[in-house]
């Protein structure tokens, strides 16, 4: 499959350039604007290589141009944004304009140059700062986000979002969770929706390299979205159209971990026709955040392979074409507790089995995903735009369990069972879309058909003797050995369940072979319109979804807004509203749907009684309210206040110490909070941004449906595990005066704690306190807390110190007087004041500062550059959690200090 995937690709991308006549004219991708520029002189004669510069100083794109034999210039992909538009000629008097691309739409400016001086600066004002928009967003053009340091090499793309956008808590792994909600994010590649997830444990997503510039809308989301919608990531991605002379670079970097990294791409084209290639590969011992601050059996690699063409067909017609193959190894990182792991060495099933060294725990996962995304444009008239769009894109998912299984063994709330899969997930659909813009309106209509192929293969068999033993001994403990309760020496074993004998690998069983499937299908209408009537815009939507999957839903979805000008100073006031149907999540779905239907998956899924056994869709109410303001021209704030309120709200549980995960769902959920924005475009040489945000989520039982243990049963509303009270990020770069000058780009980011419902903690009064089973009297009548569920790992991972004495990985405590329970790691509550929703347990605030200093043009050359780049991610060393022992993803911490040095080759 792989070979034939990366052939295709190379096959398809040369037909694509070559096989089409030649034109003059050019379009952009369905989700980008294309601005035409005609330069005359006062008499109406065309003026030939004049300078013509369009930018958005909020975003940082900049791109130049000189116009052609007939005084033509032409900027293609441009994302929907304002622009400030300037033309300069020797002998003329510079003019400029502002320019705002609503639309696919192609806009044409005729500039008329009269003659007189030219300036040598391009003036930048407050109101080039603030965009007429109804909702909250991020724009980021590649010019600035290449030298944000990131800390994740493997998911860059999501290392960016998290560091640049507000309302978004960062989770291991590559995942982030926007305004609330898990991972509801939905990223848009030049007009193809992909609601899937895209964290590293999921998937492979699209190389940050192969991204021209990103609009994250964080406000309420137009009509033409649907499915995940909290966060929408609208990407575009880059072109060699126009590029008429190849255009490329080749770096590679060595840093800590071991971890080497190499690409190369190229951009060539002409006006009709382009092309962009991009290949990278990283290979690393530091893969995934692992559950120890040491990193060991954290091995894994990744390579990518993108391709967009570009062609233009006619003066109407185009074609645009993204080919993506990627493949990732990893290993699944290891505890301490995972190291010389004792298990069954002989006689499982009699009346003296062998325990003894079984080895280490070795799981291992492999994820490749290709993606194949034509699109066909036509110029219907000069003011309108049909695109048409079909894809297919698929994610062949394969997690490996240990040489031998019996190493699988985990500490008993971790893993009891041997786990192997092979999980496909497969997009197959079509998009269109009519764009229309005259006057005071820029509407849209669209449609878009997805059905999603789901095939899960599961394995699973029992690893821990003592899981499902048939009998106890005389205190009622379940002892390892004997193969049915007829053979027990003392007593039965009153929980034993015969169904699962077959599948206990300790007393010689075999693996139980589970296979789920289902298509999923959904279709979606959708019209909306802007309406610019002088200082108001008037947003108004209305989008149709139906879903029919394992279960079935419709809805009809208005989405409104409006915004309104004071151009005197500047400001922006917004409203906007927003009905949408939310989804289930489409990994391992039929898992967490059916499987607890199951009476062999039924337990060693931990299912509920009285839970529901199918996903059943959601819907959402949210409201949006905000302003931006610019100060000067040196600074602009945008921000918004946010309610949304979910009915059949998504989260996910995870199955043992594994990264096999699955969808749960709740009765609802409430999600108020605030996301701000200020930006500095350039002063002086330096410019910096700066995101902040406060978002509750704040979830309400019981649980709907799906697998995995339940909780928050008490009725109370609960915060659940990637609640942050408060994050914010500090983005400060500068360039040291000069042609051939170095630049510095520093990250501060402090996040205040995500929930960490597992830690230990003292509450017997509060009926909102998950606290009651660790909640216990010493001896002495002092306030303590049980620690026996606990391993000494699993205290020294969270920190835990008691009376003044730390765990380690040998060493820890069975009890601990509450009082005296401390961390430096988990944030405790103290004694009698945890609650669930208003004070829950949570890791300790962390503050992360990341720096990179680079020089693009080392030798100072012209047509070939060199460039060095010095990067270092949490240069302090901070020693921090991501998150302990979490309903979703387990411990894990942040990374440790890592250091990196790239060197690239650009022509």
């Amino acid at each position: 499959m792989r070979t034939f995937v990366r052939c295709f690709v190379f096959i398809l991308s040369a037909l694509v350039v070559q096989a089409f006549p030649v034109s003059l004219f050019a379009q952009s991708a369905g989700s980008s604007g294309t601005v035409n520029i005609s330069v005359t002189d006062a008499s109406g004669a065309v003026i030939p290589g004049a300078t013509v510069i369009i930018e958005n100083p909020v975003s940082g794109l900049n791109r130049a141009s000189k116009t052609d034999a007939s005084g033509n210039s032409q900027f293609t992909n441009l994302p929907l944004n304002p622009y400030h538009l300037s033309v300069s000629m020797a002998g003329f008097a510079s003019q400029s304009q502002d320019v705002v691309v609503r639309s696919t739409v192609p806009q044409s400016i005729k500039i008329a140059m009269q003659v007189g001086a030219a300036a040598t600066t391009v003036t930048v004002t407050g109101s080039d700062l603030i965009e007429d928009s109804t909702g909250l967003h991020t724009d980021l053009d590649r010019d600035s986000f290449q030298k944000v340091p990131l800390e994740s090499q493997s998911s860059g793309l999501s290392s960016l979002v998290t560091m640049s956008s507000p309302g978004v808590a960062a989770d291991s792994n590559g995942l982030f969770h926007g305004l609330g909600d898990h991972a509801s994010n939905s990223f848009s590649v030049d007009g193809q929706d992909i609601t899937d997830q895209q964290s590293k444990v999921f998937s492979n997503q699209l190389p940050s390299n192969a991204v021209q510039s990103i609009e994250v809308i964080s406000g309420a989301p137009p009509a033409e979205y649907g499915d995940k919608t909290s966060l929408i990531i609208n990407v575009t991605t880059r072109s060699g159209q126009g590029v008429t002379q190849p255009t490329g670079s080749i770096t590679s970097s060595y840093g800590t971990f071991g971890s080497a990294t190499g690409s190369v791409d190229v951009s060539y084209g002409k006006e009709n026709w382009g092309n962009f290639f991009e290949f990278d590969g990283l290979n690393t011992s530091r893969f995934l955040d692992p559950p120890e601050f040491k990193v060991f059996h954290d091995r894994g690699n990744e390579e990518n392979v993108f391709d967009r063409a570009d062609r233009t067909l006619s003066a109407k017609d185009s074609v645009h074409l993204n080919l993506n193959y990627s493949r990732s190894w990893f290993q699944n990182p290891n505890s301490y507790d995972n190291l010389n792991v004792q298990n069954v060495l002989s006689g499982g099933a009699s009346d003296s089995p062998v325990i003894g060294n079984v080895g280490d725990t070795d799981q291992k996962a492999q994820i490749e995903t290709f993606n194949i995304a034509p699109l066909y444009t036509r110029i219907v008239s000069p003011y309108s735009v049909f695109n048409f769009g079909p894809y297919i894109r698929k994610d062949d998912y394969n997690y490996y369990p240990s040489g031998n299984p019996l190493a699988d063994r985990g500490p008993a709330n971790l893993q009891t069972s041997s786990i192997a899969q092979n999980r496909t997930l497969t997009n197959a659909g079509v998009h269109s879309d009519l764009s229309w813009t005259k006057g005071i309106n820029t509407a849209k209509i669209g449609a878009r058909y997805e059905q999603t192929f789901l095939r899960e293969n599961d394995a699973l068999g029992i690893v821990d003797p003592t899981y499902n033993a048939p009998c106890v001994d005389a205190d009622g403990n379940p002892i390892a050995g004997y193969s049915a309760t007829s053979e027990c020496p003392v007593a039965a074993n009153s929980s034993y369940l015969s169904v699962l004998g077959p599948y206990d690998l300790t007393r010689g069983g075999s693996y139980y072979h589970w296979f789920g499937h289902t298509d999923v299908k959904e279709l979606a209408l959708y019209v909306e319109d802007q309406i610019k009537a002088g200082n108001w815009l008037f947003s108004l939507g209305i989008r149709g979804d139906l879903y029919n999957g394992l279960t079935k839903a419709n809805q009809a979805e208005p989405r409104v807004g409006l915004d309104y000008t004071i151009k005197q100073t500047n400001t922006v006031l917004r409203a906007s509203y927003a009905r949408t149907l939310e989804t289930p999540f489409n990994e391992n779905l039929v898992l967490s749907s059916i499987g607890c239907g199951n009476a062999v998956l039924s337990p060693l899924l931990l299912c509920t009684p009285g839970v529901g056994t199918t996903m059943q869709p959601g819907f959402r109410n949210e409201f949006h309210a905000g302003l931006q303001q610019a100060f000067g021209k040196n600074l602009v704030i945008s921000g918004d206040y946010i309610w949304k309120y979910t009915h059949n709200a998504f989260d996910f549980s995870v199955l043992g110490n594994t990264p096999i995960t699955f969808p749960i769902d709740w009765h609802n959920s409430k999600i108020p909070g605030f996301a701000l924005r200020a930006d500095v475009p350039n002063f002086h040489n330096i410019s910096a941004y700066v995101v902040m945000s406060s978002v509750a989520a704040r979830f309400f039982p019981q649980q709907v449906a799906g697998a995995g243990a339940t909780v928050g049963q008490s009725g109370y509303p609960f915060r659940i595990d990637h609640d942050e009270k408060y994050n914010e990020t500090t983005h400060l770069q500068y360039t040291i005066p000069g042609k051939h000058s170095p630049w510095v780009g520093f990250n501060w980011r402090y996040d205040s704690g995500l929930v960490a419902g597992s830690a230990p903690c003292y509450n017997v009064t509060d009926p909102n306190s998950s606290c009651a089973s660790t909640s216990i009297t010493l001896p002495d009548g002092r306030p303590g807390i049980d620690l026996s569920g606990l391993t000494y790992d699993e205290q020294f991972e969270a920190g835990l110190i008691c009376d003044g004495v730390k765990a380690t990985p040998t060493s820890g405590f069975t009890q601990c007087d509450a009082a005296g329970l401390t961390s430096k790691l988990v944030k405790i509550p103290a004694p009698g004041t945890e609650d669930d929703d208003k004070n829950p347990q949570r890791i300790q605030p962390r503050n992360l500062f990341d720096l990179s200093v680079g020089q693009d043009n080392l030798f100072n050359g012209d047509r070939y550059k060199w460039s060095l780049r010095l990067t270092g991610t949490n240069i302090t060393n901070k020693y921090a959690l991501y998150n302990f022992l979490s309903t979703f993803s387990g411990t894990h911490y942040v990374s440790p200090r890592a250091l990196t040095a790239e060197v690239g080759f650009h022509f």
